[in-house]
């Protein structure tokens, strides 16, 4: 693909932001190429879910521009955008009054498909997550394990085949098997579907399973955006605190 003519998927250009007067995220430029993976880390109040959500105009920039697909959020409809932009929350999020299949195609039921097309949809998805369609599809979001509900969650995110996914601390609240599993779930799809993700996690080695890149936020500044075996030979104090908090430095199997 001739990256010189085809804009990112995203892309921050000088971007700050403040929120009641204290600067959160302070001059980031940042690239994300079509169908690339961008794992975001750093300590709490770093800027990483503040960037996150610049990207589908929960909030705007104080100054500079973010571009989805070349164009600058701030002309972009929101709704629109936030349908390009599907969503995966830590705490999921599902509706308790919808069954399963009805959370996984909210978003089709609004965008106007057919009851036939919603219910193929949400079996594919539900496949797609490892979940059995004709024995979960009916069933209410409470009857569900955490894991399962998280998977329907990145079905529901998918339900429109986005072109960018993204994804806030969506494993922290899981035992580690279950996250482990759900992490090789989210590679899989990205991979299969050649998505672009960008997810926040506070877990270098998650960032390193999942990120095709990793950007490593500090006090609302970027300090490093590059490919995982660049990081873990960085030499910048900033990121070498992080490394150092896992025991053994993730082996990159990309």
């Amino acid at each position: 693909m001739n990256t010189d003519t085809v804009p990112p998927a995203v892309e921050f250009r000088d971007v700050s932001f403040t929120y009641e007067g204290r600067p959160v995220l302070e001059h980031v430029n940042l690239r994300v190429e079509r169908g690339d993976a961008l794992a975001l880390v750093g300590r709490s109040g770093s800027g990483k879910s503040t960037l996150l959500k610049l990207i589908n105009r929960l909030l705007l920039p104080a100054s500079g521009t973010v571009l989805i697909d070349g164009r600058d959020t701030r002309e972009w409809d929101s709704i629109r955008l936030r349908r390009r932009t599907g969503y995966v929350l830590q705490n999921i999020g599902l509706f308790p009054h919808l069954t399963v299949g009805e959370n996984v195609t909210r978003v089709p039921r609004l965008e106007g498909w057919e009851p036939d097309r919603r219910r193929r949809r949400a079996h594919e998805l539900l496949e797609l997550v490892g979940l059995p369609p004709d024995s979960i599809a009916a069933r209410w979001p409470r009857e569900l394990s955490g894991g399962q509900q998280q998977r329907v969650g990145v079905a529901r995110a998918l339900a429109i085949a986005p072109p960018v996914l993204l994804m806030d601390e969506p494993f922290g609240a899981l035992d580690a098997i279950t996250r482990n599993e759900l992490q090789q779930l989210v590679r899989r799809i990205q991979r299969e579907l050649r998505q672009t993700l960008v997810l926040v996690t506070h877990d270098i080695a998650e960032a390193g399973v999942l990120g095709t890149h990793i950007g490593v936020l500090r006090a609302g500044a970027l300090v490093v955006c590059d490919a995982p075996s660049a990081v873990w030979r960085s030499t910048d104090q900033r990121v070498r605190q992080l490394l150092d908090a896992v025991p053994v430095t993730p082996a990159r199997t990309h």
